[in-house]
């Protein structure tokens, strides 16, 4: 019977996702967790077919958790689903491991061939981001700014854009506010930003926030 773990910080979401997988699959075992510890406990606890994980959440990130599911289950496919654009998350996830990407506005039937891709072993991007790697591979393209930062800092800096304060990152992510001004200044350094409304314009220009 397949197993299935649905990882994602909102309700609906997740009965709608589950909804979707029992009309595709018939009767599988099914999963919640609304962070990335929960899911990566249940990880640690069970055994899963596939894990199907919000890239944005409370506290770590779906990026974040990857690297301890692939410690905990070097074997385990991760399906990270995102709100955000796709030629930019898609590319850092994929690098960071997990073997799809789809973005929640794509129709059921998408997410459900996407399961079966990876549960084949395969890797699963959408056709438009499958020919813009292949761009990327064919042209020597100038590489945009925010490429140059790391995941989190990449997370921080998406998170200063949307309109969170020093406090609040430090809260979501459960890191001391001087921990989050460091990571702060870092940012601007490596992308040549003079301050947050800077930072924010870059951002929505680049279609990284909404």
């Amino acid at each position: 019977m397949m197993k299935i773990l649905l990882t994602d910080d909102h309700a609906l979401i997740l009965r709608g996702l589950r909804q979707v997988l029992l009309e595709a699959f018939g009767d599988p075992v099914i999963g919640e967790a609304r962070n990335a510890q929960e899911a990566l406990d249940q990880i640690r606890k069970k055994d899963w077919d596939v894990v199907v994980m919000d890239i944005a959440m409370p506290g770590r990130s779906g990026i974040d958790i990857l690297r301890d599911i692939q410690l905990a289950r070097p074997a385990l496919p991760v399906l990270i689903l995102s709100m955000h654009g796709e030629e930019e998350f898609g590319r850092r996830v994929l690098k960071a491991g997990a073997a799809g990407f789809i973005a929640k506005q794509s129709a059921p039937d998408e997410l459900v061939k996407a399961i079966r891709k990876v549960l084949a072993g395969g890797k699963y991007i959408s056709g438009s981001l499958a020919e813009r790697l292949a761009a990327d591979l064919a042209v020597d393209t100038g590489k945009p700014r925010h490429e140059s930062l790391s995941d989190r800092e990449f997370q921080v800096m998406c998170m200063y854009a949307s309109g969170k304060t020093n406090g609040q990152l430090a809260q979501d992510l459960s890191l001391s506010v001087k921990t989050i001004t460091t990571y702060r200044s870092r940012i601007l350094e490596k992308m040549n930003l003079k301050n947050n409304a800077e930072l924010t314009y870059y951002a929505i220009k680049n279609h990284l926030v909404e």
